[in-house]
């Protein structure tokens, strides 16, 4: 098979594959380091490197379940808050194996619509990688990542897109 076949086959695959069909084996280090890497393949204007992300494993990975769910309690009036919502916040990251942040750090040297297209051919590189490792992967961007300012650092001129929950699928 030659490389343009290859890629159309993992083009065609790319999916996304939610934590709930995870196995429960940890991703390699080795194949994190070549997702991420991928990112950095990602064309932007004025070589801005507009992405920035932040890995969550063990540990970091469950305060950030923790930390989402209170603020989703937090933030939702009593008449609204669902407890299978708030459950599945946990679920979706302590089931997968990485969490990770996305975020745009914008230049001020191109205009802003520039900078989130490239963060997101960045996450499209690290969707492709993922599908030629079989890792499953899915980008998620609910509102409460609004509220995650201080735990991902982020500064005023940046914004988190949402998260890319990661796990292997056999």
């Amino acid at each position: 098979m030659n490389k343009a076949e290859i890629l159309k086959e993992i083009i065609e695959q790319r999916r996304s594959i939610f934590p709930k069909d995870y196995a429960e084996t940890e991703i390699s280090q080795e194949i994190l380091d070549e997702i991420l890497n991928s990112a950095a393949f990602a064309p932007n204007h004025k070589r801005t490197k507009p992405w920035r992300f932040k890995i969550f494993k063990g540990e970091e990975k469950a305060k950030l379940a923790s930390e989402m769910q209170a603020i989703y309690k937090a933030s939702q009036p009593e008449q609204t808050f669902l407890e299978k919502k708030y459950q599945d916040i946990g679920f979706k990251i302590n089931t997968s194996d990485a969490v990770v942040s996305i975020v745009v750090n914008f230049s001020g040297m191109v205009p802003e619509w520039e900078e989130i297209a490239a963060v997101s051919m960045a996450v499209q590189n690290m969707y492709l990688t993922c599908t030629a490792n079989n890792v499953g992967c899915y980008w998620s961007s609910p509102a409460i990542v609004n509220h995650l300012k201080e735990s991902l650092t982020i500064e005023e001129n940046q914004k988190c897109l949402g998260l890319f929950y990661m796990g292997n699928t056999n």
